[in-house]
């Protein structure tokens, strides 16, 4: 096959852009046939980029030569074609497509390059196989929804550059290559060639880095950061991501949720999304206590704590410990359920709560005894009025729902760990929680997507503890990075020093939907109290000067109070796309377990290179 080469001919078109405007003008359009219908004397095809679809038309007595082109092309042929927009003939539109009202007939047709036979068609609405997509990655982006994906990306990004740069943020680059620091996760390090034996670490955030910028005067700082961790992978996670960096100096929180707010407005504004600012607060005991968990679906009704109905003399009928909470929830929208079909769900929920010595009361049960018929009224009253109340604030659903409603108990003999935990119960209730509530996915209104504002609910989680105990190990670890500040309460109170259960962090999380958007804290300004938290965890001074000596060092030269935040901008493209993974949002995404497949990395060094940074391989039996 003779292929043409391009020569002076110039796009005048892309292939979105066509209506019925442009009919009876000459056009160029170029791009990928995205399909070929073959009627003999007429050859239709389907020209592609990355705007959209025109339908062109092959005539073999308007241009024979081209014809002639047309039978030797096929799909992922990349073309040029000049020719004539033609408005449709009645009752042949496609009101699927975009251009559907118009057509080009063809004058002159290019073959700019062949291809060969793909091992998926990009045309494809779906490809189940998602190994091969990634192997083929340059054919699975030629696909609408990844082009779509991507576009989203673009917009979402320059609408976050411009809301902070006209809110006086300076988007500032920090170093890839810089040396380890406890992040949370494991490090990627690089070996230095120049150092034998030293390496530095790609950053896992650019924390230290930005917080010197705020020594050094900045005052508001952004980055579109690219960050690195070497953990275990699952859908909302890869071993190299982009998040949204920010850091201003005399800040309080609130200021810094307003910038969050302000940007996340803008950015959902590109995809017809009016948010309502500002958001829901809660502190993370409340988070726990009402929802069990740190990152709250807030769609969801919450828990209640029916505590207070439960009487000594029920509890020890019932067989339930004295001292310890009963929580209740109800599933709204569960469809009707027989006997059988609950009494089946009971012992599903059950068999989830295991020997973590809780069980599961359910109200039916409650109701036809004829002992416990007014705890069992009072219980569905309790959680009927919680619904109720959610309801006002919901958007939607009715309080004539069908409800799922369900109550947890300790039994007797409950583990020892509320000795050292006392919100277990809370987080395993909120666990079943979900649990049930995906089981009625497909049934349950408020998790449908109706294109506005109400689809998400977004929630500032604040006052994190501080530390976390270790029961293994017996020591307090830091709930976080060890540069956020402590309540000035708990420090003032001397709680940092003697009683470190009860510290309270100056942290907070950005969340959507049950998802964590972004963690972020008022950060350590005081280099004593910064060498104070270092000693907490077990750092003596010298392991903290040989690890952090120059950022101890700078905060001894004036530094000012300051905060900051970081978001996954990758979560929020995702959650903007609808799409259900990370790598769909990310050009070149790793596996799970952290493989390229399409460039085939990680691979070996050769002999050369690895004797070039005096490293050697150890194979492990």
């Amino acid at each position: 096959m003779t292929l043409d080469f391009l020569g002076n001919l110039q796009r005048t078109h892309r292939c979105g852009e066509l209506r019925v405007e442009q009919d009876g003008q000459d056009v160029v359009l170029m791009g990928w046939i995205n399909r070929r219908r073959d009627h003999g004397n007429l050859i239709f095809l389907d020209l592609r980029d990355r705007t959209g679809i025109t339908q062109v038309v092959s005539d073999i007595e308007v241009a024979g030569p081209a014809h002639a082109k047309a039978e030797a092309a096929r799909s992922e042929f990349v073309v040029a074609v000049k020719g004539r927009v033609r408005k449709r003939g009645e009752g042949l539109e496609n009101p699927n497509m975009a251009t559907g009202q118009i057509e080009v007939v063809v004058k002159e047709l290019l073959l700019l390059n062949e291809a060969k036979t793909p091992p998926f068609s990009p045309a494809e609405d779906a490809i189940s196989n998602e190994e091969v997509r990634l192997k083929y990655r340059y054919l699975d982006l030629r696909r609408e929804q990844m082009q779509k994906n991507f576009l989203t990306r673009h917009k979402v990004t320059r609408a976050i550059r411009e809301y902070l740069s006209e809110n006086g943020f300076l988007e500032i680059e920090t170093p890839f290559m810089t040396r380890s620091t406890p992040e949370g996760a494991r490090d990627y390090l690089v070996p230095s060639r120049v150092h034998p034996g030293d390496f530095y670490a790609l950053p896992q955030s650019p924390q230290i880095f930005k917080q010197i910028l705020m020594i050094s005067g900045f005052d508001r700082y952004f980055q579109v950061a690219r960050c690195f961790r070497d953990e275990d992978l699952r859908a909302d996670r890869q071993p190299e991501f982009t998040q949204i960096d920010l850091e201003m100096t005399f800040p309080q929180q609130e200021m810094i949720f307003r910038v969050v707010e302000g940007f996340l407005t803008g950015a959902f504004k590109t995809a017809d999304i009016e948010l309502k600012a500002p958001f829901v607060q809660m502190t993370y005991d409340d988070a726990i206590r009402k929802y069990g968990i740190d990152k709250p679906d807030m769609r969801l009704p919450a828990m209640v704590d029916l505590t207070t109905l439960f009487t000594p003399e029920l509890r020890e009928a019932l067989k339930i410990e004295q001292k310890l909470p009963v929580l209740g929830f109800s599933i709204p929208n569960a469809a009707d359920l027989s006997g059988t079909q609950f009494k089946a769900l009971a012992n599903e929920v059950r068999t989830f709560l295991g020997e973590s010595g809780l069980d599961f009361l359910d109200t039916q049960r409650l109701e036809k005894s004829e002992q416990f018929a007014p705890l069992g009224d009072l219980i569905a009253k309790e959680l009927k009025n919680e619904y109720t109340d959610f309801l006002k604030t919901a958007a939607r659903g009715s309080a004539d729902d069908n409800l799922l409603a369900g109550v947890i108990t300790p039994k007797l003999g409950t583990p020892e760990m509320w000795n050292y935990d006392r919100q277990w119960i809370y987080k395993k209730v909120g666990a079943l929680r979900l649990h049930l509530a995906q089981k009625f996915a497909d049934k349950h209104k408020l998790f449908q997507q109706t294109g506005t504002a109400d689809d998400y609910k977004f929630l500032w989680v604040t006052d994190f503890p501080m530390y976390e105990w270790d029961e293994e190990s017996k020591t307090w670890n830091a709930a976080h990075h060890p540069f956020t500040s402590p309540h000035e309460d708990d420090i003032k109170s001397g709680a940092l020093f003697n009683d470190k259960g009860s510290v309270r962090a100056l942290a907070y999380d950005i969340v959507l939907n049950g998802t964590e958007l972004g963690s972020g804290s008022i950060r350590i300004h005081r280099q004593d109290v910064q060498a104070e938290i270092f000693r907490s965890l077990g750092m003596s001074d010298e392991e903290a000067k040989q690890r952090f000596g120059f950022f101890l060092d700078a905060l001894e030269y004036g530094t000012p109070p300051h905060g900051g935040i970081a978001l996954g901008l990758d979560r929020i493209v995702m959650i903007l796309a609808g799409a259900s993974s990370l790598r769909e949002v990310i050009a070149f995404p790793k596996t799970a377990k952290a493989i390229d497949l399409m460039v085939d990395a990680p691979s070996p060094a050769t002999e050369q290179q690895m004797k070039e940074l005096h490293l050697k391989t150890v194979v492990r039996s």
